[in-house]
């Protein structure tokens, strides 16, 4: 630890948290000023980042994700990522609209996967993106099959309105909440972006319960419960396939430095 008590690790950390929202592309004055950190340490440890791999430098010297932190990202929650991938894709092809599955994380949807549709619905979100969870259908589904503890906690926050019809009334979104459990789907409308409707069910799965949803045009928010047979069908096909045992992923080849070398060479002497 050196300094503002801050250890090396945490600045690390600090400066790639700068790209969680926010622009693609940031200055070393950016990322320094986003992790409170004097410029030439930021420097240096930018230069370790580059050099790694987690950040890459272009040619107007901002930053940007690198493609191996992108890699090793892919990791997070991969399970259940692969294990809804195919059904996210039935319940795309069968609607034609805009399909997600998501999972709580604190007091945010975070979205692990989607599918978009052809249609040009306003986004939110995305793959890895969060959302509040009271603006959001998944968010919904998610907070209303909690426990009561965690429901009054976010209740007592402070609710902040993404546009001028999110639910931001505790008492009227909790009211809202039981309705969601009884009826086992949540709406929104224009609750997140204006033009854009969703409707979300629950998947119960372990360790995470998540919930799976569709975004589609506001004006078709009257009809969107037709979609609630086929949501549900594709919920449960996700559930059973999360609980079948996962095959074993073949090592990968690691890049030059790692610990396991290409099969079947000699991996030279070592740096």
């Amino acid at each position: 630890m050196r300094g503002d008590g801050r250890t090396v690790t945490s600045k690390a950390l600090a400066l790639l948290g700068a790209f969680e929202s926010g622009p693609t592309a940031l200055s070393l004055s950016d990322l320094a000023e986003h992790a409170d950190l004097p410029l030439p340490t930021a420097h240096r440890l930018v230069g370790e980042l580059v050099e790694w791999g987690a950040l890459e430098r272009d040619e107007q010297g901002r930053y940007s994700v690198g493609l191996r932190l992108w890699e090793v990202a892919q990791n997070a929650g991969r399970h259940l990522r692969d294990t809804a991938r195919p059904h996210l894709q039935d319940l795309f092809s069968l609607t034609h609209e805009t399909a997600h599955i998501a999972i709580r994380d604190g007091d945010e949807a975070l979205y692990i996967d989607r599918i978009y549709g052809s249609t040009r619905v306003p986004r939110a979100s995305r793959v890895g993106g969060r959302l509040p969870l009271h603006a959001t259908a998944v968010g919904k589904m998610l907070l209303a099959h909690e426990e009561e503890w965690v429901r009054e906690a976010y209740l007592t926050h402070g609710l902040q309105a993404a546009t001028r019809y999110t639910h931001v009334n505790p008492g009227r979104l909790a009211a809202e909440l039981r309705k969601v459990r009884d009826e086992g789907f949540a709406t929104t409308q224009e609750e997140v972006r204006e033009g854009s409707c969703s409707i979300a069910v629950p998947v119960r799965i372990e360790p995470h319960p998540a919930a799976i949803g569709l975004v589609m045009l506001s004006s078709n928010a009257a009809a969107m419960t037709r979609h609630l047979p086929t949501l549900r069908g594709v919920a449960r096909r996700i559930e059973a396939a999360a609980t079948r045992p996962q095959p074993s992923l073949a090592r990968i080849p690691g890049r030059p430095g790692r610990q396991s070398p290409r099969p079947g060479r000699d991996p030279g002497p070592s740096s």
